[in-house]
């Protein structure tokens, strides 16, 4: 009996330590993060944020002609120039394992909406990594496009934690915004930007 105690013993140390380990292991916890979203956790929120007062809500029109953003090759993109698309923004860095974890789902996603112009997908790292993040695509076989910012980010959109995405409407409106990590490859993410290229 005491023989059993202890054999138990020992693997419930060794299964915690193996827990710790993928935590703190950064490949490993981005993998263990990964197998979380497959069973259905970390649903994105796509809820609207509650309404703005009509004043708050013309600054946050005037602020967004100055928000832009720089791709991979150094071209200036303005958010007020994609006026008329649905935009789904993703603001990460290199360093933070979580982001790189919801990456394959967002690319699931963007698959989804090949061809589809009215949608544009823009992967915001925001500590300028260029490298790294080029790095990190090609080592995942995505093709995410990489921007970076190039102007203030409204707190509206990013606060102090990320991952953070945000999903404009055709209007340049934020229809949906979601803090931390989340599984986009659900269907229910594809419907809710479809309804929205609807509109």
């Amino acid at each position: 009996m005491k023989d059993k105690k202890k054999v138990w013993k020992i693997i419930g140390n060794v299964v915690f330590i193996m827990l710790i380990a993928a935590l703190i292991i950064p490949t490993s916890r981005s993998w263990f993060q990964q197998g979380l979203m497959k069973i259905g956790l970390f649903k994105p929120n796509l809820e609207q944020p509650s309404a703005a007062p009509a004043a708050q809500k013309q600054q946050t029109v005037g602020d967004r002609s100055n928000i832009s953003f720089s791709n991979d090759k150094g071209e200036i993109i303005s958010v007020a120039n994609l006026s008329g698309k649905v935009v789904f923004l993703n603001f990460w860095a290199t360093w933070c394992p979580p982001c790189k974890a919801e990456m394959p789902s967002i690319q699931v996603l963007k698959d989804k909406f090949k061809g589809n112009e009215q949608v544009v997908f823009m992967l915001v790292e925001i500590e300028g990594e260029a490298e790294k993040a080029r790095e990190f695509m090609k080592q995942g076989d995505m093709d995410l496009p990489i921007y970076f910012p190039e102007s203030e980010i409204p707190e509206s959109w990013l606060g102090q934690s990320i991952p953070t995405t945000v999903i404009l409407d055709k209007e340049g409106q934020v229809a949906a915004r979601h803090e931390g990590m989340a599984d986009y490859s659900r269907k229910e993410v594809f419907d809710f930007i479809t309804t929205l290229t609807d509109k």
